[in-house]
């Protein structure tokens, strides 16, 4: 565009401008300003409105490229683009870290990040498998690593693990909704009496901080999987009562549809590509979508901000399940089979009736505790969510397009592999 002088005219946006011309939502430019400072910086007006030119839409469509198609974390994203962190060391830095159920999907990309980057002194795995024990140490074999076989239903077990622990990451549960609706008293007993088995030990222990893993399923329940997370939350953020005056302190965790892991649909929706049918349950189906790699680090940041009592909300993306099938399966049919028993339409991850102790940040929501001694002071720089609302995924402001569902689900791929061919260091110990 001319200006009139023989000049072209830099063209700038305001920032809901900006948001339409790269589909990215406001409050997560916001949150990237502040996360990649000196990479990201928006102009100001003089009455401090941020401004966007061509050069910074170009940096917000490379971060969009990393975080939204290659399925990078902020930490992730921040060391491909050569940006030093602040050089302050995480708390988990020569500490003893145990993680229950540590031989899953977030397990292994958990231990991955933490060797690479944390350095703990002790990395306690706890599990019932002693196969993918076995098949995980032939991957991770660094010295600090100790593989303890136990089940969170034996709580004798677990006062033997969690000695001298300084950290927590409560990973252990039945997943599966049609399994935990067949075998209730089984899911019960592993995510309802596992997680007071948790609680108990990591008081009476000395266990300083604890972070349980929830699900988008435990808002607003329909199936006993839901329903025993959701009571195993409520467990956690009670926890912090009774510790009383000693130094353990729980928080919660809770997200969607992990893109890859061994319960997601992308599996089952490949095998079924061979096929040339695929199975849908419901066409208007909606899920949240994060990565694990997103998910390891939402969980990592928390546990150095958590005051306890806290149901910390990752700001993720909704995904149609027709959208999923056409970026999975293109030249498939499609059979609509029915919603299975204890299945929703959409997910939830903050309910109507959470609102009201709900805080949104610029990339996470926080659903405080209702203890009645516990300050608003804990909590700063959050704004109160509306009356009424809800987070929901057929609400949500951010849709990942077939286009970003393709290349998340190919960089997921691309990372398990990566991660299954490195080794870290020898000498691992089993217990």
């Amino acid at each position: 565009m001319d200006n009139g002088n023989g000049k072209k005219k830099t063209k700038v946006l305001a920032i809901k401008e900006a948001s339409l011309e790269t589909g990215i939502p406001v409050h997560t430019l916001r949150y990237w300003e502040k996360e990649f400072n000196g990479f990201l910086t928006p102009g100001r007006t003089s009455g401090g409105q941020r401004r966007f030119d061509e050069s910074t839409i170009s940096d917000i469509l490379k971060l969009k490229d990393l975080i939204y198609r290659k399925g990078f974390s902020i930490m992730g994203a921040k060391n491909a683009l050569g940006i030093k962190s602040n050089g302050k060391d995480h708390i988990f830095k020569g500490k003893t870290v145990l993680i229950t159920g540590g031989t899953g999907s977030f397990g292994n990309k958990f231990v991955e990040i933490v060797l690479r980057k944390y350095k703990p002194k002790r990395l306690i795995i706890l599990s019932r498998d002693e196969l993918k024990q076995f098949e995980m140490a032939q991957q991770f074999n660094d010295d600090c690593i100790r593989y303890f076989l136990g089940d969170v239903r034996d709580r004798d077990r677990l006062y033997r693990a969690f000695y001298d622990v300084d950290y927590v990451i409560h990973a252990a549960a039945l997943k599966q909704v049609p399994a935990a609706e067949y075998n209730p008293f089984e899911a019960v007993k592993t995510n309802v009496l596992g997680a007071e088995n948790v609680i108990n030990v990591s008081i009476d222990q000395g266990v300083k901080k604890v972070i349980a893993l929830s699900t988008d399923k435990a808002a607003n329940p329909v199936n006993l999987y839901g329903a025993t997370k959701l009571c195993s939350d409520k467990l956690f953020i009670g926890g912090n009562s009774y510790a009383g005056g000693r130094v353990s302190r729980f928080s919660v965790v809770r997200y969607g549809n992990v893109i890859g892991s061994r319960g997601s649909v992308v599996p089952f929706f490949k095998k079924m590509r061979e096929t040339g049918v695929i199975p849908i349950t419901d066409e208007r189906m909606t899920r949240f979508w994060v990565t694990t790699e997103q998910a390891v680090e939402f969980v990592m940041r928390n546990f150095e901000i958590m005051q306890g009592g806290e149901i910390f909300i990752p700001k993720i993306p909704s995904t149609k399940i027709t959208d999923l099938a056409e970026a999975i399966a293109p030249e498939c049919k499609r059979k609509i089979v029915g919603i299975r028993p204890g299945e929703k339409l959409h997910e939830i991850m903050v309910s109507e009736d959470d609102a009201r102790n709900t805080l949104e940040y610029d990339d996470c929501y926080l659903i405080k505790p209702e203890f009645s001694d516990w300050g608003d002071g804990n909590w700063k720089g959050g704004k109160k969510v509306s009356e009424g609302f809800k987070y929901s995924s057929d609400t949500n402001s951010w849709w990942l397009n077939i286009d970003e569902i393709k290349e998340l689900i190919a960089s997921s791929e691309k990372q398990r592999r990566s991660g299954e061919k490195e080794e870290v260091k020898v000498g691992a110990g089993i217990n």
